[in-house]
């Protein structure tokens, strides 16, 4: 039976967060449909600002990414084995900063299981509610305008509140990783990930292997200031060139 086209773009989109772009012929195969339909789906998803066409193919749009709840869907076993590596460097930290999004709910799942008597200040509700089953752990949450697919408060007095705050650790993940630091894809979200690799005495990041490569609008700092980045396959030659040239520690679990 032919999917609705509502279902069949949702799909696209899903196939287009695994991999950086898609051809024609690929997206037809996998979604058992015509190229033609592919084609008509894949011009009105650009005119819709969801993906950018390529020669016969297509990208996701640089200034769009599923929400937080579609992305705890994808890389769950490789996020799982980022977080235990992560949580390692982690070990004796008194105070940790943490952004938004899934990687980092993993991570954060992994430190209530791990680390006691610590206290985190986050800005997303996804990781305190997954900090709050340790009784130990002291979660301060930023004040600020909630967004409401990515689960967490973002805006002016999200920066200003952690202004009072400094951290052994911040742990952020990122839309992309690029040959000039990490990056995200809401601006807003990219405000707050500068505010805590600001406050932070060390910042980890952690990503997954679809996140190399791949640039955002709000690039949230150089790898000069990125002490760590655990991710679960290794980078390419340029990425790898740039972590190593600015004294980046490499974790691939």
């Amino acid at each position: 039976m032919k999917k609705p086209k509502s279902v069949r773009q949702e799909r696209i989109l899903t196939e287009l967060n695994q991999a950086p772009s898609l051809r024609v012929a690929e997206l037809a195969r996998r979604l058992d449909v015509s190229t033609e339909t592919i084609r008509r789906d894949l011009d009105e998803m650009t005119e819709q600002g969801l993906l950018n066409r390529t020669y016969g193919g297509a990208v996701r749009s640089l200034s769009t990414e599923p929400s937080v709840t579609e992305r705890h869907t994808l890389f769950v076993a490789e996020r799982e084995r980022i977080a235990r590596a992560a949580v390692q460097i982690l070990k004796g930290a008194q105070v940790l900063m943490i952004g938004s999004g899934s990687t980092t709910v993993h991570t954060a799942r992994r430190i209530a299981v791990e680390m006691k008597n610590i206290t985190v200040l986050t800005h997303s509700f996804g990781v305190a509610t997954v900090l709050s089953i340790n009784p130990t752990i002291k979660v301060v949450m930023l004040p600020g305008d909630y967004h409401a697919t990515e689960g967490a408060t973002v805006g002016a007095h999200a920066v200003s509140f952690l202004n009072s705050f400094y951290a052994d650790f911040a742990i952020l993940g990122a839309s992309g990783l690029g040959p000039d630091g990490p990056s995200d894809a809401l601006l807003e979200c990219g405000a707050v990930y500068t505010a805590m690799v600001s406050r932070a005495a060390r910042t980890v990041v952690v990503a997954d292997h679809s996140k190399h490569d791949r640039r955002f609008p709000a690039r949230y700092a150089p790898w000069r200031d990125i002490t760590h980045v655990v991710t679960d396959q290794a980078p390419g030659d340029e990425l790898k060139e740039s972590l190593d040239s600015n004294g980046v520690k490499l974790t691939v679990c």
